[in-house]
């Protein structure tokens, strides 16, 4: 036996009827944000002021349900950070609120090889090291990086790609003797700037 569809709530229409003005209001409001983050900013914004609609209607006070005041209360809790159906957390590093309110910056550990246009880990992590140590060992990496010239930065980017040494002399002008040298100079800088490196190895 099928069970009847549930009817809607009494405040469903009003809501519906306010609802375009309202999406248009917070698609303007956020329309400098990227694609994906407007378009979770506006549904939060609708789910914000659906939930205030119809605590007006429960209270008897619809008639102060204009969509443009809907509209503006929405938008503020979104900037606010605040998620219908979530409570703020001020530990959480990766969300908004906490990011705002601590000026915590959150980067990516991963690296963008611009002559390539490619995204590439440059860490081949020993399967005995931990979480920590691995993002301890990218962090120093990159920092060693930076200290070199930028000459042999390039070539130590292109060795830790897992790039071979022939292709290396080919892209740099150099003979595959040098690269090896440079690669052994390059292994022992590493291993000086970070001292009590974890086991790790540059691929």
């Amino acid at each position: 036996m099928v069970s009847a569809a549930c009817p809607a709530p009494q405040w469903h229409q009003g809501f519906l009827a306010m609802l375009p003005a309202i999406c248009l209001h917070a698609r303007i409001s956020f329309r400098r944000l990227d694609p994906e983050r407007r378009e979770e900013a506006v549904q939060n914004c609708i789910a914000n002021a659906m939930i205030a609609y119809a605590r007006l209607f429960e209270l008897g006070r619809v008639e102060l349900a204009y969509p443009s005041i809907l509209a503006n209360y929405a938008v503020a809790q979104t900037r606010d950070f605040r998620v219908v159906g979530s409570s703020l957390c001020i530990h959480d590093v990766l969300g908004g609120y906490c990011q705002t309110r601590k000026n915590v910056v959150v980067k990516r550990l991963d690296h963008h090889d611009r002559e390539t246009n490619e995204w590439k880990e440059i860490l081949v992590a020993d399967h005995r090291c931990g979480p920590f140590d691995i993002v301890r060992t990218k962090l120093d990496f990159a920092a060693w990086l930076q200290s070199l010239p930028l000459r042999l930065r390039r070539i130590a980017r292109f060795l830790a790609a897992g790039q071979r040494t022939s292709d290396a002399a080919r892209k740099f002008g150099v003979s595959e003797g040098r690269i090896s040298q440079l690669r052994g100079e390059l292994k022992r800088g590493w291993e000086e700037f970070v001292g009590d490196a974890p086991e790790m190895a540059v691929a």
